[in-house]
Order: structure tokens, then C-alpha cells, then sequence
């Protein structure tokens, strides 16, 4: 992927964050010194280890995530889920009232959520009927004071990759922020995005331990961008933004990578014994292509069989209001049992 051409952040980013002095947390000013008695944060001397606060820029767990995912440390950026790296995006790069961004549609909803909290307008480009991005179309929808183009790959609810040379030839040409959310990566058969995002001056991609990692319940995000953009997030973001206990899980989760490799392919394994036996209900008229942990799929009725899956006690997304996706269910791969009872709730329908 070819770096993009004359790329100034500064004028990205809002005057007033770029001068932001960060608020300097207790654990800062004492870095690099051997210490043991502590008496600097007010904290209570008692119910140790958990008195004291946790480590505002994660270092040790980002030293694993760097080895685990191929990314520089100083290119990692940690926070409560990738939602907190989103809010972030609006917060340094968009003025409120101002800036407006760009994003595929249909797509993840909190993206258009927090241009709504941030005062910032939202500009969805509809895919096409393959659910597949146009370059062209996307960048056409930009002016002077769009800052950031949204893109989600695989892409949530429609399960499919963008085509990547549609993905890079957005990052090329436009000279503002791109961020390619890649959720649902470890799905893929796709080679990632992150492995660009230190040597791509606008590119920040996002990732999380949510899905692959079977972890929604610690909330930990990640976003993988250049040294320079991961340095505004650290002055903007919360001091101690991931607690103790969730960095001390994913240190421990960490350490069993093979663990989560076999559910990734246990979850890609139950996805291809689901989608031919989603395809001969009768209630189905289309099943699209995934490459994440979800499928998406066209049926008849997708009100009256949602209700009838919950009557079941079987819970899926009901995408039928979402654009491009009239009459669709989102269904998240579970396990085989999982699976089995909500094709046999399926078959029940009349």
C-alpha cells in the first residue's frame, strides 16, 4: 500500500487539541525510578494490589500485543473497547458544528452515534448490491471539512470484506483520517490492515478482544495508527482509562493465543455447516457471503420470524429497518448446540 502524498496532520486536528497539555497522571512523574513506598496519589495504603491505580498507557500488556500482532508498541493504542477509540476520532480530528465524515451504509451504529453526541455531521455513501464499497463515490461525498471516512471490514451486519483495492484507493487519495474497523478480522482470510497503519499517516485501524477473543465482558480496544496520531489519543483519552483487572485478564488471556486460535476455527467451522442449512429453509430468499462470526440473512418475514425466534428463547438481530437490508436477520455463530436449536426453531415457523 502507497503512502499517501502530502499529509498534514496539524491541520487535521483541532488547534485546541493539538495544544492540549494532557492532564500528568501520578505514575508518570516517577517513570523510569525504582520505587516502593507510594504516597503520591492520595491513594488508601490498604487491599493491595488493587489500591493502587493501573498503568495509564498499558505498557506491559501492549508489549504483548505488539508480539501477538505484529505492530510496534508505540503504535498501539488501548481503551474501554474500540468504542472509546471511535469517540476519540471525533473528539481530536472533528470540531463540533463544523466537520463532517464519511462512512460506508449500512454499517456499525456507533459510528453515527458519536458524530450525533460530538455535533458532528454524518455523511452515510449506501453500498452497492453486493454490499461492496465504490472509491469513487465515497471520496465524492468529502468537501473541505470532512475529516474522517468510516470503513468496516468485514463489515457489520453484512459479514462480507470490502474489496480491498477499493479500501486502498480510498486511503490514497483522500487527505484526511480513514479508519478501517477490523472487528471481525481474525474470521477473515484476509491479510489485516493493521500491519500498514504505522507506515500510513492516515490510517488507523481498530480492533478489539470482543469477538475472536470471546472477551465483550473486559471491554478492551485496540487501535494500531502512527506514532503521531496514537501521541493525541494518549493526550485526549481519560488518565487511567483500562482498569486493573481488565489488564491483568487480557495479560492472562494473552498468554493462551492457541486457545482462542482453536475457537476462531471451531466458530469457522459451525459458520459453513450453518450457512448450507440456512439456505434450504424455505423462509430464506438470499444468504450472503460472510467472512466474520455472523451471518446475514434474507427472509421472508424478518418481524414475524424475529418474534417467533424469541417466543423459542433464541435471540438474533433483526436488521429489517437497516438500509439495503429489508427482510434480514443477523445471526451470530454459536455453538453447535446453539446452532442446532435455532435451525429446529427456524423449521418450526409458519
Amino acid at each position: 500500500m502507497n503512502e499517501t502524498q502530502t499529509f498534514d496532520l496539524q491541520a487535521l486536528v483541532r488547534p485546541n487539541i493539538w495544544e492540549l497539555k494532557p492532564y500528568s497522571c501520578a505514575r508518570d512523574e516517577f517513570k523510569g525510578m525504582a520505587a516502593h513506598v507510594f504516597l503520591d496519589a492520595n491513594e488508601s495504603p490498604y487491599n493491595g494490589p488493587i489500591n493502587r491505580y493501573p498503568d495509564p498507557l498499558q505498557e506491559t500488556l501492549k508489549a504483548r500485543i505488539s508480539q501477538l500482532k505484529g505492530v510496534p508498541e508505540r503504535n498501539i493504542f488501548l481503551g474501554n473497547g474500540s468504542d472509546e477509540a471511535i469517540d476519540l476520532v471525533y473528539r481530536v480530528f472533528c470540531r463540533p458544528g463544523v466537520d463532517n465524515v464519511v462512512a460506508i451504509e449500512p454499517t456499525y451504529g456507533m459510528y453515527q452515534v458519536c458524530a450525533d453526541i460530538n455535533e458532528v455531521e454524518y455523511r452515510p455513501v449506501l453500498l452497492d448490491e453486493h454490499f461492496q464499497l465504490n472509491a469513487q463515490k465515497l471520496l465524492t461525498a468529502t468537501d473541505e471539512h470532512t475529516k474522517v471516512i468510516w470503513l468496516c471490514s468485514p463489515n457489520n451486519p453484512t459479514g462480507n470484506d470490502l474489496q480491498r483495492e477499493e479500501v486502498a484507493a480510498v486511503i490514497r487519495n483522500f487527505r484526511g483520517i480513514v479508519v478501517v474497523d477490523e472487528a471481525y478480522s481474525d474470521f477473515s482470510d484476509l491479510e489485516p490492515l493493521r500491519f500498514y497503519a504505522h507506515r500510513q499517516p492516515n490510517l488507523i485501524v481498530l480492533n478489539t478482544l470482543s469477538k475472536a477473543w470471546a472477551s465483550a465482558g473486559a471491554r478492551l480496544g485496540m487501535a494500531f495508527a502512527s506514532e503521531e496520531i496514537i501521541g493525541l489519543f494518549n493526550k485526549v483519552k481519560y488518565p487511567y482509562n483500562v482498569n486493573s483487572l481488565t489488564q491483568d485478564y487480557a495479560m492472562q488471556l494473552l498468554s493462551q493465543p492457541e486457545k482462542v486460535e482453536r475457537w476462531v476455527n471451531q466458530i469457522r467451522r459451525e459458520r459453513e455447516n450453518l450457512l448450507p442449512a440456512l439456505s434450504e429453509l424455505s423462509i430464506c430468499q438470499a444468504l450472503y457471503p460472510t467472512a466474520a462470526n455472523f451471518v446475514l440473512i434474507k427472509v421472508t418475514d424478518a418481524d414475524r420470524i424475529y418474534h417467533h425466534l424469541v417466543e423459542c428463547g433464541v435471540v438474533v438481530r433483526n436488521r429489517n429497518r437497516v438500509k439495503l437490508c429489508g427482510n434480514c436477520l443477523r445471526i451470530t455463530v454459536g455453538t453447535p448446540q446453539e446452532n442446532n436449536e435455532l435451525l429446529g426453531a427456524l423449521r418450526q415457523f409458519k
